[in-house]
């Protein structure tokens, strides 16, 4: 069982100091959220600003939730949807072509609770190219989805997923090729 009077977080654990994420969530909180939907520009600004590598023409809805920019890398021409978490404990690289739709919850983080102490760990979640995570998907930490695949809307994901495949379910499990006409 773990006791969490022995927690502590790792030093640099959040890769800058605690005032700069204060000032993150600040100006999250801010300018990023209450942005009207159509400053696209405006956001890819402020991320880049805290460090997110932020490709051309990338679309990120005001309600995205983004906790260290600075861990976050998204390619170009993608899409982030509304309500869309990026847990980005540890770092998110989401690639060219790709969606991200509402809801899903992208989680880096996690803790060992086979220890007393129970630490946090973090692990990079990898979304190739042109990949679609459908609507209020979980992606574990440490996942990679492979270019192209598809992961259908509700999925959790908790095992690396291959490219070029159509994948639902809890746990999320190819079904079949994706083939584009």
């Amino acid at each position: 069982m773990q006791n969490l009077k022995l927690y502590k977080t790792p030093k640099d654990f959040r890769g800058r100091s605690k005032a700069f994420v204060q000032i993150w969530w600040a100006v999250q909180a801010l300018l990023f959220r209450p942005s009207p939907q159509l400053l696209y520009g405006w956001r890819r600004f402020l991320l880049r600003l805290f460090g997110a590598r932020i490709g051309k023409n990338v679309i990120i809805r005001p309600t995205v939730q983004i906790v260290y920019p600075w861990k976050v890398s998204i390619g170009d021409y993608s899409w982030i949807g509304d309500d869309v978490n990026l847990y980005s404990l540890g770092e998110i690289n989401i690639g060219e072509n790709t969606v991200i739709s509402q809801k899903s919850y992208l989680c880096t983080g996690t803790h060992d609770y086979k220890r007393k102490d129970f630490p946090i760990r973090n692990a990079k979640i990898i979304i190739e190219n042109n990949c679609w995570i459908a609507t209020d998907v979980f992606i574990a930490p440490g996942i990679t989805i492979g270019k192209g695949t598809v992961v259908g809307a509700r999925s959790s994901v908790f095992n690396d997923l291959p490219e070029m495949k159509i994948c639902i379910g809890n746990p999320a499990k190819p079904i079949k090729d994706r083939e584009i006409e």
